[in-house]
């Protein structure tokens, strides 16, 4: 059974919690327009508003958001295949794992926004360039964790599978593979959140397309409605991103989503 606390973690849009939100937006709007608060580049909601509602109404805010999210679930999805099948590979031999991880612990620690400059100079302002930076930032979370979650494998369920006589591929069909589940699906919903920073990042500094590029363009353009516009939708989208994650991973696998939430 899922813990008594686990649905009030998801179900945060309470009305106490909107209500605070209200009225936090309501003394903002407030301060700015009594002049309470002296700064020069902070507009009230109403003016944010007006700027979505015209960024909506000539499509820029569509298109831009559609190609920071397709950037992000294709990032996303490259680095979750690529992380899961070097972890598994990783966490079930031995072998691979003592030569092999000194160079990918090497390799991680290495931050995702320093090859900005090289995947510039080999790709360009381009698509290439920003896909690179976010399925390298997005492997890391879903390798780390499918070594931990094999590594995390009960020893009484490794003798199940001796006293079955399972075969190596059964065995990790039948006992590994369910058992690393709830790890993996930790470090999917991680790389998921990385993804979507680093995919705006790339738009911010090397990408003439996304959220994070109009976030730019207007700063430049002295235009602070329209750039509040973008950091909220940038909000949005993590929020967003984070539920439909959370209701397919409800839907496909119920119960490593129970052991997942106690994880938090």
């Amino acid at each position: 059974m899922a813990p008594r606390d686990a649905p009030g973690r998801w179900n945060r849009l309470n009305p106490l919690g909107v209500s605070v939100l209200l009225l936090a937006a309501g003394l903002w709007e407030l301060m700015v327009r009594a002049q309470i608060a002296d700064v020069q580049f902070l507009p009230p909601p109403s003016q944010i508003a007006q700027a979505a509602h015209g960024a909506l109404l000539d499509g820029e805010l569509v298109g831009r958001v559609g190609h920071t999210v397709g950037v992000t679930l294709l990032g996303w999805g490259i680095a979750s295949l690529l992380g899961f099948a070097l972890g598994l590979a990783l966490g079930l031999s031995p072998t691979v794992y003592r030569y092999s991880m000194t160079s990918f612990e090497v390799t991680r620690a290495i931050p995702p926004i320093t090859f900005v400059p090289a995947a510039l100079l080999a790709f360009g302002f381009s698509l290439k360039m920003e896909l690179v930076l976010v399925v390298f930032g997005g492997i890391w979370p879903v390798l780390v964790n499918t070594i931990g979650g094999v590594h995390s494998i009960p020893s009484e369920l490794e003798d199940v599978g001796t006293m079955l006589r399972l075969k190596r591929l059964a065995a990790i069909r039948k006992i590994v593979l369910p058992a690393a589940l709830p790890a993996v699906i930790v470090g999917l919903r991680l790389a998921l959140s990385l993804c979507l920073v680093l995919a705006i990042v790339a738009e911010m500094v090397g990408n003439p397309e996304g959220v994070g590029n109009g976030l730019m363009g207007a700063r430049q353009a002295l235009q602070p409605a329209l750039m509040f516009v973008y950091v909220i939708v940038a909000g949005l989208l993590g929020i967003v991103l984070n539920a439909l994650f959370h209701a397919a991973v409800k839907l496909l696998a119920p119960t490593a989503l129970t052991l997942e939430e106690r994880s938090w």
